[in-house]
């Protein structure tokens, strides 16, 4: 995985993206030379710390259903068992669907897995796409968050951890970015695919 230092895609509304468009936008690919299928990954490991966290709720609810005496009153230690159960799962499963996403890019789309499951997973057809940004830096500061995620002026992304990410632009206005390694050249692909890298060459 890698950072970068710089903060070219810190404020909100931009849509991490840095001014210019920072991925050999003045080199058209020819649609020969890009690879069949690209695909790449981020993972993050803390994900693993909280996923922890949320087994360790779950082993306490169930804990407390096994080895109380049940003295204190039915409800409260009901309400007690449930809670922790409930939590655990809650955090056990938001995680563990945000440890790692995988990106992938062929002739017709970009496809996003999350997590192990694959789930939430995201399929965008390259027709839809009119153009595609790297940004070098996103954090889950400017979305408000780890994973799915979404707010009206920067539109949706998924963000599993902070560093590089590609950032596409779609036809109906909204965009969508996605943390991901090896993101400059995910973006290069895309631009091959949909023909904006020409389009940019051109001045249009």
């Amino acid at each position: 995985m890698r950072d970068h230092p710089q903060e070219g895609a810190a404020a909100p509304g931009e849509h991490g993206v840095p001014d210019g468009d920072g991925a050999g936008s003045g080199s058209h690919l020819d649609p020969a030379d890009l690879p069949e299928v690209w695909s790449g990954r981020a993972t993050n490991r803390v994900q693993w710390l909280l996923a922890g966290i949320g087994a360790a709720c779950m082993a306490l609810g169930i804990e407390l259903a096994v080895d109380s005496a049940w003295t204190s009153g039915l409800a409260p230690l009901l309400m007690s068992v449930v809670g922790c159960v409930l939590a655990g799962l809650l955090v056990l499963f938001g995680t563990l669907a945000f440890v790692h996403v995988a990106v992938r890019v062929d002739k017709d789309c970009l496809e996003v897995r999350c997590g192990h499951m694959g789930l939430p997973r995201r399929r965008i057809p390259l027709e839809h796409v009119v153009g595609a940004d790297f940004a070098p830096r996103v954090t889950p500061r400017h979305w408000g968050g780890w994973g799915y995620r979404w707010r009206p002026e920067q539109g949706t992304a998924v963000v599993v951890r902070r560093g590089e990410a590609v950032v596409l632009r779609l036809g109906d206005g909204r965009s969508f970015t996605v943390t991901v390694d090896d993101a400059e050249n995910a973006v290069r692909c895309i631009r091959g695919r949909c023909g904006t890298d020409k389009d940019r060459a051109a001045g249009t």
